[in-house]
């Protein structure tokens, strides 16, 4: 899986796309703009959903426009600055107006579950490394929305960054798992359940109880578990003890 990586455009460029704001000699000549930077990036998007980030090229993108690269070059000077505006534009989909929950714990559910829809929605935002975070208007809205679920909490600026990275560093762990179990089932035809009922009884054919005791043991009730093909059982189990450890260190559970 090819990894991608915000902030790696030309920076003035990069910030008057995300926040629409066209260079005052841009918009004084030349006729009007067939195109729209996000009906370009809307088509962008849509490209990665169906196949992936590395279907993305401003070729590709601009086929499915109807004309050619270098046209599509005069709205969006490479795919490193089309890739910022993409992850900008999806990331407002995790951003609602309040909190359904009441508590710290609650809203933190509700940010991890938002982030776990969004990854299964838009994959290939697994594939973008934003150590280097995308500056852009739903961007910055999702990370504020985010952040306020830890208001009661008491807890400092820098520990409440910290605990929302947490968080969203798990979400990230866990979606990828549940992806690459998906692509498995795409590129073998066969489910997670198809496939441990079919290596199951093999394996018990030459797997030495005796031997490998507590493997044997919890690799089959583990096996059970995820032949069920539910990842999102796994999400949430894994969820729970994340809430629980956060807990602690807030000296406040709920």
């Amino acid at each position: 899986m090819t990894t991608e990586y915000s902030g790696a455009g030309d920076p003035r460029r990069s910030i008057d796309l995300l926040w629409g704001q066209v260079p005052a000699a841009a918009a004084r000549r030349g006729p009007r703009p067939k195109f729209t930077v996000p009906g370009i990036v809307a088509v962008a998007v849509a490209l990665a959903d169906a196949e992936g980030l590395a279907a993305v090229s401003m070729r590709r993108v601009a086929e499915r426009l109807g004309v050619t690269a270098m046209s599509l070059y005069t709205y969006v000077p490479s795919k490193a600055e089309l890739l910022d505006v993409m992850v900008d534009a999806v990331s407002g989909e995790a951003v609602r107006d309040a909190y359904a929950g009441t508590g710290w714990r609650e809203r933190l559910a509700e940010v991890a579950r938002g982030n776990w829809e969004l990854y299964r929605r838009h994959p290939w935002l697994l594939q973008v490394a934003t150590s280097r975070p995308v500056l852009g208007p739903n961007s910055i809205a999702k990370y504020d929305f985010e952040l306020r679920a830890f208001e009661g909490t008491g807890v400092s600026d820098v520990e409440t960054d910290q605990l929302l990275s947490l968080v969203l560093d798990y979400v990230t762990g866990a979606v990828r798992a549940a992806v690459l179990a998906d692509q498995a089932e795409q590129r073998t035809g066969r489910s997670e359940a198809e496939w441990w009922a079919a290596y199951a009884p093999l394996l018990g054919e030459v797997l030495d109880p005796a031997r490998f005791p507590t493997a044997a043991r919890i690799g089959q009730a583990a096996g059970e578990e995820y032949g069920a093909g539910d990842p999102g059982r796994a999400f949430d189990f894994g969820l729970r003890r994340v809430l629980d450890g956060i807990a602690l260190f807030v000296g406040r559970p709920e």
